[in-house]
């Protein structure tokens, strides 16, 4: 497990944990500036190390800003260019409001999931 925090940040609170599971990162926490690095830095790890798509799971994603938004969306433009996918799979409602917010929406390759009658 990675904790995306940098030396003197105080409390608990603006961090996100970043949880390896193959080719899956599992994302926990408050998405935002502050953690971008050490995100970009897993899923281009991933996606460079491996030939399977890299799945970002964001089920456990309380709040996320235009910042890690966008480095999302430059991902799966990378990952689409060099042959592979980033997919995102559980955004929550406050992932997805932002998305549509920043018109980010649209860059954003979502994981499909199929309806449960």
């Amino acid at each position: 497990m990675v904790t995306a925090r940098r030396p003197g940040d105080v409390g608990e609170e603006n961090q996100v944990d970043i949880i390896s599971d193959g080719h899956t990162l599992v994302l926990h926490g408050d998405f935002d500036v502050r953690s971008t690095s050490a995100v970009r830095l897993a899923i281009y790890e991933r996606l460079e190390g491996h030939d399977h798509d890299v799945v970002v799971d964001m089920s456990g994603v309380s709040t996320i800003d235009a910042t890690a938004l966008r480095l999302l969306a430059v991902a799966t433009r990378h990952a689409w260019l060099t042959g592979h996918h980033l997919t995102v799979r559980n955004p929550g409602p406050a992932v997805r409001r932002m998305a549509h917010l920043t018109r980010l929406a649209h860059a954003l390759e979502v994981e499909r999931v199929a309806a449960t009658a």
